[in-house]
């Protein structure tokens, strides 16, 4: 068994104790040598970075398509999640917000192009689309099982309700899948391409091919798709059943203007494993060049296999529009098109990858701290507890340890891959998981490390969060890519 298919975590200060959280902490520690961290990276401040992202909500299309329905999800479905959200109110591990449902109709690539009705356009080329409801759904995400595409083709996704719309070229879905089969994964998994959700209850797919494309390459079937049983906006707090946001002890992020840097380089991340979605949360990494090459760093128990990170969808800027409000700040964007894992291990709990396509204008590349952290040094951790807005959490390193699948044990300095750290201000709950841990030098702050899970919560805030040490992570492999040896 793996991290990343933990429910729980047992974790201790030399015993075992229960874990149920994730999140970071915050305050000044002694100046460290510069040759140990890799400085913040803000393209506003200089060149430009390219924006390829869009809002949440941009110019789409919805031209007349194929519906095909799935009812509402079985209350039965939902009742092994509900227990297991009750019994760990604030666990610290990916948070689960989607369900795998099987697509009858559309199961195969017969069936499929059985329901696509083709009409020329103007362009010399001729379209078709379907159009997905589930019932209920809080998003549809649509697993496209592709074998073969004809030359030229394009893939669209929308909703018809709403503005937002997402294209592909048929050349870059089967690239993604090649990538996937490439790093060995094996078997549907790593031949099916996820779209993005668009925040209801359905999802069309639009296709379009050339006037003379010949229709027997289309080898393409949605037998899955991914039902949002609660939007990755308001996920559940201790029950699935009572839908709610972050626990009330957590500090807004945007009440706390001096962390604006690290706030624009944090994202919430949405992916699909096996059918079923989870968020998380991750930040983005500098090099020494300052390339502006988006290298992401996030938990192994979150994404850990290529065609997870295939599936990555990322959201920035997704944080209250002032301190303690609702309301969600206006200039928040969502970057589809997934990412390349570069480096996946469990011994640190680290996952890092570099986004197949540019951040938008207005991230900050944060800096990145790989030398010796020292017991008492004051740390902070920006997050998306539930997947909601970013969040603050500030305190302090208290000791090291050694995790397993279950359990963490007191370590040393010298052996210890992860930084247990206790609050002060603010805590984690799951979806906080993949986050970084920030130790400030001077008047900076640089990534230290990135969430496990642990037993902080609103509830519990004298307990522990674990943090795979990023230093580890640096010299075993994440130097060659950010500061690599000329």
């Amino acid at each position: 068994m793996r991290y990343r298919y933990s429910m729980h975590w047992l974790c201790a200060a030399g015993a075992a104790l229960l874990v149920a959280a994730c999140g970071g902490g915050g305050s000044p520690a002694p100046e460290v040598s510069a040759a140990d961290r890799i400085e913040p990276f803000d393209p506003s401040l200089g060149k430009a970075a390219k924006a390829a992202a869009s809002p949440l909500r941009t110019a789409g299309r919805a031209p007349q398509a194929t519906p095909v329905r799935l009812g509402p999800l079985a209350a039965a479905a939902l009742q092994p999640l509900q227990k297991k959200a009750a019994s760990i109110p604030g666990s610290g591990v990916r948070r689960q917000i989607g369900l795998a449902r099987e697509v009858t109709a559309t199961a195969t690539s017969s069936g499929l192009r059985g329901q696509l009705q083709w009409s020329a356009t103007d362009r010399d080329t001729q379209r078709a689309a379907i159009r997905f409801v589930a019932d209920g759904a809080q998003g549809v995400r649509l697993g496209l099982l592709v074998r073969s595409l004809p030359a030229g083709a394009r893939l669209r996704f929308y909703a018809q309700s709403g503005d937002a719309e997402f294209e592909v070229s048929g050349q870059e879905v089967l690239g993604t899948l090649a990538r996937n089969l490439q790093a060995g994964d094996t078997g549907d998994a790593a031949r099916t391409y996820w779209s993005p959700d668009f925040g209801g209850a359905e999802t069309t797919l639009e296709l379009e091919l050339p006037a003379s494309a010949d229709l027997d390459q289309l080898d393409i079937a949605v037998p899955t798709l991914s039902h949002f049983f609660v939007s990755p906006e308001r996920a559940a707090q201790n029950s699935l059943t009572k839908v709610g946001e972050a626990a009330t002890c957590n500090i807004d992020v945007s009440c706390r203007p001096e962390y604006s840097s690290e706030s624009r380089s944090v994202a919430r991340m949405i992916f699909v494993d096996n059918g079923s979605t989870f968020v998380c949360t991750g930040t983005l990494l500098n090099d020494a060049q300052s390339s502006a090459t988006p290298y992401f760093l996030s938990a192994n128990h979150c994404v850990s296999t290529q065609t997870a990170a295939s599936s990555v969808t990322t959201d920035w800027f997704y944080r209250s529009a002032a301190c303690n409000t609702t309301e969600v700040n206006a200039g928040a964007r969502r970057l589809n098109g997934g990412a390349t894992l570069l480096y996946a291990q469990e011994a640190t709990d680290t996952s890092f990858m570099r986004l197949n396509a540019a951040p938008p204008a207005g991230v900050v590349f944060a800096g990145s701290y790989f030398g010796a952290v020292a017991v008492g040094a004051g740390m902070a951790g920006i997050h998306h507890p539930q997947g909601d807005l970013q969040k603050l959490s500030e305190g302090a390193v208290k000791q090291f340890n050694n995790c397993t699948f279950e359990t963490c044990q007191i370590s040393t300095p010298q052996d210890g891959r992860f930084l247990a750290v206790g609050w002060n201000a603010g805590t984690t709950e799951g979806g906080s998981s993949g986050s970084s841990l920030f130790l400030p030098i001077g008047s900076k702050r640089y990534v230290a490390g990135q969430l496990l899970g642990g037993a902080a919560s609103c509830q519990n805030p004298a307990s522990y969060d674990y943090y795979g040490r990023y230093d580890l992570a640096f010299q075993a492999a994440l130097r060659n890519w950010l500061k690599p040896t000329p």
